[in-house]
């Protein structure tokens, strides 16, 4: 009897992990970039700027020197990323070469998609 019960026991506390797992609904998160140069290219990908305006620093830490912004919708080539502490920050070819952080920017790997995101932002 003890054994049976032990299996019934089992069976339901099995049946109660499925049962929670189903209703679970997994995190839907964009792919983002490799840290590091991908071997077959030269970038990394395409990013638009999400933010109303961000600004382009010199070198990959709140502190740096803003060589300029960018607006909304502004479509760049990403060339490098890197994670510095927390945060991740992104090496962008615009008409200033510069740094931005991650988080301000929708990426993608494509330029006609970036494009595309950037039209649709800036309507």
């Amino acid at each position: 009897m003890r054994v049976r019960q032990r299996h019934i026991i089992l069976s339901v506390a099995f049946f109660v992990l499925i049962l929670a797992s189903c209703g679970r609904r997994q995190d839907e998160r964009s792919i983002m970039p490799p840290a590091s140069f991908p071997l077959s290219r030269d970038y990394v990908g395409y990013g638009v700027v999400s933010a109303s305006f961000i600004h382009i620093m010199e070198e990959p830490v709140g502190s740096s020197e803003s060589l300029g912004i960018l607006r909304r919708g502004t479509s760049v080539r990403i060339v490098e990323r890197r994670i510095i502490g927390q945060q991740a920050w992104l090496k962008i070819e615009a008409e200033q070469n510069g740094w931005v952080t991650e988080e301000v920017m929708e990426i993608f790997y494509s330029e006609g998609r970036a494009r595309t995101a950037a039209q649709i932002m800036n309507r």
